[in-house]
């Protein structure tokens, strides 16, 4: 995905099979400066991404036909670097994990706002056009994560033995980068989560570990033992370079 200047606008990608969503959100960021195409199913999703990619996409996750998780996840294969967030329904929670777990940088349940939702994609497109914004730390601008290596400047995940590029989401690259940063200090949930989302971590909200479980599945050698991407009983996650 091409870096964002002031004179382009955000291209955002609606699927909904909810017409009149469709109508009320393409008319609503319209309105506020984004780049809108919809489609009504996965199979028209799928064309207008392979017409031109956008820098967001909003994905409803109950779709007839091709569900949305199927999308996000064909999405996040073929398009780590694009923003995926999904709309799931508030009374099923299955929904938003899985969501998570196929990569989704962030979530909003239905009903919802539509300001709230504006605030969500503005976060998450912050983070996808700008690098890295802590202070200056004396480590490298790579990383050795297990089996891989972070390159913070590039913001890609890149495997040690033949150097190809790993699937990363932008929320994924931002907690990589946070552990980066921060070499051998426990992280505790709340610091992990006011980081990605600008948010305070409820305890009822598994995203985190999610996120974690699915990063060590592509940089650890043992997943089920973790040496890089430690658990620290009652406070959160801690990051070991090389497994030390």
């Amino acid at each position: 995905m091409e870096p964002l200047d002031s004179a382009n606008r955000p291209r955002l990608l609606v699927v909904d099979d909810e017409a009149a969503l469709r109508d009320v959100l393409a008319r609503y960021f319209v309105h506020n400066n984004f780049d809108v195409r919809t489609a009504a199913d996965a199979g028209q999703a799928r064309a207008l991404i392979a017409a031109a990619v956008p820098d967001l996409v909003l994905v409803d996750v109950n779709m007839p036909g091709e569900s949305g998780l199927s999308l996000a996840r064909w999405l996040r294969e073929t398009h780590p670097r694009v923003g995926l967030v999904m709309l799931t329904g508030a009374a099923d929670p299955v929904d938003r994990i899985v969501g998570l777990e196929v990569g989704a940088d962030d979530y909003v349940t239905k009903p919802f706002e539509t300001r709230e939702l504006l605030a969500r994609l503005r976060n998450l497109l912050r983070r996808l056009t700008s690098g890295p914004t802590a202070a200056p730390a004396p480590n490298p601008r790579r990383a050795r994560f297990g089996l891989c290596e972070l390159d913070l400047d590039a913001r890609r995940l890149l495997r040690c033995d033949d150097g190809s590029e790993v699937p990363l989401s932008a929320t994924e690259f931002d907690l990589l980068a946070l552990f980066a940063r921060h070499p051998n200090r426990p992280l505790n949930r709340d610091q992990i989560m006011s980081h990605g989302h600008n948010r305070s971590w409820d305890a009822l909200d598994r995203s985190i570990d999610l996120r974690v479980m699915r990063l060590r599945r592509k940089i650890e050698p043992n997943p089920d033992k973790p040496r890089v991407l430690k658990t620290v009983r009652s406070v959160g996650y801690m990051y070991v370079p090389d497994g030390e």
